[in-house]
């Protein structure tokens, strides 16, 4: 009997991107982060071409320095047309899975009600709680699925999306089900963050303690085990969970060998980036609020100072003191805080028109935000975050624009052509 043996050879599919006017976020050598007056600087390549092998930048550089093409074969062209080239953007905080929208709250607001009054009604994050755990899984899937298509067009290509709208096991596990299936569907690089301690739920009213045991003696354990998520992240704020409960969760998950990213100085500074830096936090976010001292506690440490100014807006409160966190030497992160609360956007564009003209930050300290700094806040550095030979294809090409700044002057304008993530095209939904 013979036995016919089939070779099977992976064949390379290469794509050139011609015509572009400005390649934007070039570096030779990957980088951590940026920092301080740094963030001012971008690095591009005027008329510029880049040659991606499957989902792989493997060179870049002026057209004047492109030899050509002595191959057809396997070859796809992908016209500029002039536009600008950037890396996709990393949205490193948001709230994606959610089960609906909250728009009589955004009424309530209107009408006068704070953030913690509607909290304390029965609104906000308890809300969403109650919704998740009445929807079918697969439709939860659904609508998130489709919040994710719509982000991916607006150039974001990296995205953290949090639990936390649970607020029992049954539901924790059920949102980050559907992260994971998110992740095996998309061609978006995403992580997923274990946010059990967003609220206290309110049969646990009176008993916080008892509710912080279950996230992290019965919730936590599971989670790890099922490997549903690569950070945990708390709320640290009056109301809701201390610096000894995050200090608690936080080194809880160090020994699953689990990250953190903390919710901080939102409305009160009551020691969480301490806490969070102490215990290994890769991110601190929000600080809308921030003293010297937690400044002093960041610096030299490995992690990202992250502001959300989308939610600033949307609840018309303070906006994050991002000069004075850049002219202390920090580096700063960007990200959309995407919720049905509190900032009911994903539009990473917009996020960097607010940093702008809010937090008076430069554009390119903008880009630098929304790439690799907020590309190491979600600890995708080494792979997104930068056009650099070795990282993957996940770029925008942009329509023709006069300068890098068009792109936050113009607010309110989608500048965005195409978007392409570990080299294909995401075609709208």
């Amino acid at each position: 009997m013979k036995i016919k043996v089939i070779f099977c050879t992976f064949v390379k599919m290469k794509k050139i991107v011609k015509n572009i006017s400005k390649l934007v976020q070039t570096e030779q050598k990957k980088r951590k982060w940026v920092s301080g007056k740094n963030m001012q600087n971008i690095s591009f390549i005027e008329n510029a071409f880049m040659e991606i092998k499957n989902d792989t930048i493997v060179s870049f550089g002026s057209m004047s320095e492109w030899n050509g093409i002595d191959d057809w074969n396997n070859i796809e062209i992908i016209d500029a047309e002039g536009g600008m080239v950037f890396p996709t953007y990393c949205d490193s905080h948001t709230h994606l899975v959610f089960a609906d929208s909250r728009e009589k709250e955004f009424i309530d607001k209107i009408n006068g009600l704070s953030y913690q009054e509607i909290a304390k009604n029965g609104g906000g994050i308890l809300n969403s709680a109650k919704k998740i755990k009445n929807i079918d899984e697969d439709e939860l899937y659904e609508k998130s699925l489709e919040r994710l298509n719509s982000a991916i067009q607006l150039g974001t290509g990296a995205i953290e999306i949090k639990s936390g709208y649970g607020l029992n096991l049954e539901s924790e596990l059920k949102i980050l089900r559907v992260i994971k299936k998110l992740r095996e569907n998309s061609d978006a690089k995403i992580k997923a963050t274990f946010l059990g301690a967003h609220a206290i739920p309110s049969e646990f009213k009176n008993n916080k303690q008892k509710y912080l045991d279950l996230v992290i003696k019965e919730m936590l354990p599971i989670i790890a085990k099922e490997k549903l998520a690569e950070y945990v992240d708390i709320f640290c704020e009056i109301g809701y969970f201390n610096t000894h409960d995050t200090e608690k969760l936080l080194q809880a998950a160090n020994k699953f060998g689990i990250r953190s990213k903390t919710h901080v100085n939102q409305f009160n500074i009551i020691g969480g980036v301490k806490a969070s830096v102490e215990n290994g936090a890769i991110s601190v976010d929000h600080l809308e609020e921030i003293s010297n001292e937690d400044l002093e506690i960041l610096k030299g440490s490995n992690c990202m100072p992250t502001l959300l100014p989308s939610c600033s807006f949307f609840l018309d409160m303070k906006y994050s003191e991002a000069r004075k966190i850049i002219d202390y030497g920090l580096p700063v992160a960007l990200a959309t805080d995407y919720n049905p609360g509190s900032s009911p956007s994903y539009n990473m564009n917009f996020v960097g028109s607010l940093a702008c003209i809010k937090l008076k930050m430069t554009p390119n300290e903008v880009i630098n935000a929304m790439t690799i700094n907020s590309a190491y806040a979600m600890g995708v550095e080494d792979e997104l975050g930068s056009i650099c030979i070795g990282k993957k294809a996940n770029f925008f090409i942009t329509k023709k624009i006069s300068s890098i700044d068009f792109i936050p002057y113009s607010f309110g304008e989608n500048l965005i052509q195409k978007v392409f993530l570990n080299g294909k095209e995401q075609n709208s939904l």
